[in-house]
């Protein structure tokens, strides 16, 4: 009986017709990477939104908030009121702004990346990368 990686040890022992080609990525677009790192940091704020949304829904399902509440309401003899500070759209607008920071940052840090890499291209060559033809 053969095993899958028997086959495959045969398959990479025969000759492939198969051309090879090694080319060196020598220049990253600012404004690709721009976009990209944008789009990047755009699903990450959806993401970020969602899931801010998500848990809250489950700490207040559970009773955990309020649990919360009984507790700093004891330690603080009725000084501070947890419900009043962590309501839905008080949390949501919390999450809004990290998500707008994020964005900020991330495409920020997008264009940042690509320019320090072209100046690293000019001192090493650029990454070399291999590619096939099946």
């Amino acid at each position: 009986m053969s095993t899958v990686a028997d086959k495959l040890a045969k398959k990479s022992s025969s000759k492939t017709s198969a051309k090879q080609v090694r080319l060196r990525l020598v220049y990253v677009d600012f404004w690709s990477a721009v976009k990209l790192s944008f789009l990047a940091a755009v699903a990450l704020a959806i993401v970020t939104l969602v899931s801010v949304f998500l848990i809250y829904l489950v700490l207040q399902t559970t009773g955990l908030i309020d649990k919360l509440d009984e507790i700093l309401r004891a330690l603080t003899d009725n000084s501070f009121v947890l419900a009043e500070v962590v309501s839905l759209p008080q949390v949501m607008a919390f999450a809004a702004i990290v998500a707008i920071l994020n964005l900020i940052v991330v495409t920020v840090l997008g264009a940042v990346v690509a320019g320090i890499y072209n100046l690293m291209v000019k001192v090493t060559g650029g990454l070399l990368v291999g590619f096939t033809s099946n």
